[in-house]
C-alpha cells in the first residue's frame, strides 16, 4: 500500500503522527469525478478533500478548500484507509427512541384517517392538540404539538387549514358573480 504522509500548512507533521492516506484505491482525478457523481453533500466533500490532499495540499488547506474542518478530513482518511470509498458516507445516528411503535403510529394513522364523527365528537376535523389527546388517551403517551406534528409527518399527512365559512354567506349571490365572470 502506498501512502503519502499529511502535516499541516507548515508542512510539519500533525503532532508527530503521520496519517496517510491509500492511494491504491482511486486516483485524485477519480476521486473527484466521484464526487460530481454523488448525491450526498457531505460525501462529497469528503472526497473532494482526500482528492486535494492526494494531489498535494497541505491537510488544512485541503480541508478548507473541501469546506470541512481539518479534524473532519482526518476522519474521513482514516475510514477511507479502513473501508474505501463506502466508509465515506454518513453513518446512521442514534436519535429518541419513537414514543409510539410502528403499530400504534399506524393506528394513530387510521384513526387521523377516519376522521372524527361531527356528531358525536364535535368537530369536524382533528388538530395537533386532538392528536396529542388521542395518544395520550389511547397509548399512554405524551406528545407535544410540534412532536405530533412530526409523528403525523412521517405518516404522510400534512397540515391543512379549513378555509372560513361566514355563517351568512349568500351562496346564490356567489353562484350569479361566478356565472357572471364567465359570461364576460
Amino acid at each position: 500500500m502506498e501512502s503519502q504522509p499529511i502535516a499541516d500548512s507548515e508542512g510539519a507533521s500533525m503532532r508527530g503522527k503521520k496519517t496517510a492516506i491509500r492511494t491504491d484505491l482511486f486516483s485524485a482525478s477519480e476521486l473527484r469525478a466521484m464526487a460530481r457523481g454523488d448525491a450526498s453533500p457531505r460525501k462529497v466533500k469528503r472526497l473532494l478533500g482526500l482528492a486535494n490532499t492526494l494531489e498535494g495540499m497541505s491537510f488544512t488547506a485541503a480541508a478548507k478548500a473541501a469546506g470541512i474542518e481539518r479534524q473532519s478530513l482526518g476522519d474521513a482518511v482514516k475510514r477511507y484507509n479502513a473501508e474505501g470509498v463506502e466508509g465515506l458516507e454518513d453513518r446512521p445516528r442514534s436519535g429518541r427512541k419513537r414514543k409510539l411503535d410502528a403499530a400504534q403510529e399506524e393506528k394513530l394513522a387510521g384513526i387521523v384517517r377516519t376522521g372524527p364523527d361531527p356528531e358525536k365528537d364535535g368537530i369536524s376535523a382533528y388538530t395537533l392538540e386532538d392528536a396529542c389527546a388521542i395518544a395520550k388517551e389511547r397509548f399512554g403517551v405524551s406528545y407535544g404539538p410540534t412532536g405530533m406534528s412530526a409523528v403525523l409527518h412521517r405518516l404522510g399527512f400534512s397540515r391543512q387549514k379549513a378555509r372560513p365559512h361566514h355563517p351568512k354567506k349568500d351562496e346564490a349571490a356567489q353562484a350569479a358573480f361566478k356565472g357572471a365572470l364567465r359570461i364576460a
